[in-house]
């Protein structure tokens, strides 16, 4: 697909193949966003592991110290005085068998979708809705849970979720451009910090192989790997 010339433009403001400390590429990042709305930060993670194995997968969720920028739209399955908490602490939408069937039928406008633990059964049907869009409840990422109401409050808050893909990385937003430096850097120390926390003891060699940030319009930009845990 060709690029607009806004991001051609950009591509021309720097080195491409320059490895770059990560503070100067959150830098660069902010002013190649161009576009008329608050872009977000963006960075990829190129993990040394070996995703195909079940002891190498990564995934979880961390708070980001900042905050996201946005608003995120968190759909709660609970019901009795769990739903009416999750409702206090502001979930968007707040639901059992109703808000599954509304789904079945195509609903999905929130980020996040968190569930009482007596809810299994009825979110398990949706598997095949949720699981391949990110946003089935899992025990792992907190989103499973008897405190529904907390971990509303906390992906309200700024904490988001990470996984793997099939090739070993881990993409997420560190903020908008809108942030300053130093909130970005806040952010993206949060997520190296976690992503170590979290290293397989299996996986061999250096962890952080290729780490790239970028704005939502804007052209990838190399951060030094080797400025990162290893």
């Amino acid at each position: 697909m060709p690029k607009g010339k806004r991001y051609e433009d950009a591509t021309r403001r720097y080195d491409r193949d320059a490895l770059h400390e990560p503070e100067a590429a959150l830098t660069l990042a902010k002013t190649l966003a161009t576009a008329n709305f608050d872009e977000s930060i963006d960075a990829v993670f190129k993990l040394g592991i070996d995703p195909r194995k079940a002891d190498q997968m990564v995934r979880g969720t961390v708070a980001l110290p900042a905050g996201t920028g946005g608003d995120v739209r968190v759909a709660v399955f609970a019901q009795g005085d769990a739903a009416a908490a999750a409702e206090e602490a502001g979930a968007d939408i707040v639901g059992g068998a109703d808000l599954a069937e509304k789904i079945q039928k195509g609903f999905l406008d929130f980020d996040v979708a968190i569930a009482s633990p007596d809810m299994m059964p009825v979110v398990g049907k949706l598997g095949r809705v949720l699981g391949p869009r990110g946003l089935m409840p899992n025990p792992k990422t907190g989103t499973v849970t008897p405190d529904v109401a907390k971990a509303v409050k906390e992906f309200k808050g700024g904490r988001v979720e990470y996984r793997t893909d099939r090739y070993g990385n881990v993409a997420l937003s560190v903020g908008k451009a809108s942030f300053s430096v130093d909130d970005l850097m806040t952010n993206f120390n949060a997520v190296v910090d976690e992503l170590a926390r979290v290293k397989p003891a299996s996986a061999k060699g250096r962890y952080f192989r290729k780490v790239t940030v970028s704005s939502t319009m804007g052209p990838g930009i190399k951060v030094d790997p080797g400025d990162l845990p290893s």
